[in-house]
């Protein structure tokens, strides 16, 4: 029995959100330019959204660009950029095809003008997509848009705020909390990554660096939350 056909498809997690950390090590281990690690992690992007899509998994959330990762060196920033922009250009019509739509959570006002427009296009033009929402972490940093979302808060003069009231003022408006976080590379930490949405979600760690994580791979996350009971501090 191969390992999708041992998911349990009546209990699929709605949200699953992806730390896809490791690019930089898979191209080391290789003696190879880090920038070939995330030409290469791009690739595995595009295999795991269309896999997640027929599942029939809702919401995919996918770190990939935080608000510390400005500090990296400008020529390997650069060349993520560069990736960026290639896979929205590429990525568009198939998402529009595919029924997915695009959104993002962060800060995308740092970024050049011509990343920010081919964001906002694929964010309009799949806006009413019914089959997956693809949800791209960009300059994202849970902090920043917890006091964000503080800021707004009082700004509408809601002293008295409800957790639907704060979770309304958060990049993720409108979607499910995720159900299952996923992080490659073996890292044991949560790196300022979505900390309201997560009070609840399981936690799955791989060893397997992001380049070389795959269907496989992710069927092992799906069957190993499957296994878990989900009390919510309930007995």
């Amino acid at each position: 029995m191969s390992l999708k056909e041992q998911i349990d498809l009546t209990k699929l997690p709605k949200h699953v959100a992806i730390i896809m950390d490791g690019n930089g090590r898979w191209a080391k281990k290789r003696m190879l330019p880090r920038i070939i690690g995330h030409t290469n992690g791009v690739k595995t992007v595009k295999k795991i959204v269309e896999f997640v899509r027929k599942l029939n998994i809702q919401v995919l959330t996918l770190y990939a660009f935080s608000t510390e990762n400005w500090q990296r060196p400008k020529d390997e920033v650069s060349g993520i950029m560069t990736l960026l922009k290639t896979y929205l250009k590429s990525e568009l019509e198939n998402m529009i095809e595919n029924q997915i739509s695009f959104r993002v959570s962060g800060d995308i006002s740092r970024m050049s003008e011509d990343i920010q427009a081919e964001l906002k296009e694929a964010v309009d033009k799949t806006k009413d997509m019914k089959s997956l929402v693809l949800n791209l972490a960009l300059n994202y940093g849970s902090r920043q848009e917890i006091l964000m979302a503080c800021r707004d808060l009082m700004s509408k003069g809601i002293t008295n705020p409800t957790e639907q009231d704060f979770s309304d003022c958060l990049y993720t408006k409108g979607l499910p909390d995720p159900d299952l976080l996923i992080r490659t590379s073996g890292e044991m930490r949560i790196s300022n990554f979505l900390l309201w949405q997560i009070a609840y979600t399981e936690i799955y760690v791989t060893d397997v660096l992001w380049p070389d994580f795959n269907e496989d791979e992710f069927c092992k996350a799906i069957i190993d939350y499957q296994k878990r009971d989900r009390r919510f501090g309930k007995i």
